[in-house]
């Protein structure tokens, strides 16, 4: 046998092979769309989710099954993803916060999250739900002078969920 080894190296015909492991990983974090937005139209130069403006405030939810192993992060729309044609400036003003919780441990999400820019980030260190409300508001000309032309409008809130 040591003979045939040594033969077959010698020659070169020594084999390797690699042999693939494989695994998937289920996300212990998921998103969910609980309530989509509407954008009221309170005047000419707004268009606003605030409900007392004909609006309907979005709300994402949370569902995290693994404590301390992810950060929700969301934004609120800074463009319209579909509009008319503007030719003027749209000042972009939105919020986050914490609407709802399914756990007493999860009560300072909204102290202890992270703010920049249109992004608010939470650590999500107890295992459960969280219901996140968004609220987004565009004014049109500048200082709120000039009418929003008539059309469909529509904004995109991004919600991420980040392994930490």
């Amino acid at each position: 046998m040591k003979k045939i080894l040594l033969a077959c190296l010698i020659a070169g015909t020594a084999q390797a092979a690699e042999i693939p492991i494989e695994g998937t990983v289920q996300s212990r974090c998921l998103i969910n769309t609980d309530v989509a937005g509407v954008y009221g139209n309170p005047n000419a130069y707004t268009l606003t989710t605030t409900p007392a403006d004909g609006g309907v405030v979005p709300v994402v939810r949370y569902d995290v099954t693994l404590a301390d192993a992810y950060k929700a992060r969301i934004t609120y729309p800074t463009e319209f993803s579909t509009s008319p044609s503007l030719s003027d400036m749209v000042t972009w003003t939105g919020s986050v916060s914490v609407l709802e919780v399914s756990d007493v441990a999860m009560a300072d999400y909204d102290t202890d999250a992270v703010e920049y820019d249109q992004t608010k980030e939470y650590d999500l260190t107890a295992t459960g739900t969280t219901w996140f409300k968004i609220a987004s508001t565009a004014t049109y000309g500048g200082g709120g002078n000039k009418a929003f032309p008539g059309g469909t409008y529509r904004s995109v809130v991004v919600a991420e969920c980040i392994a930490q």
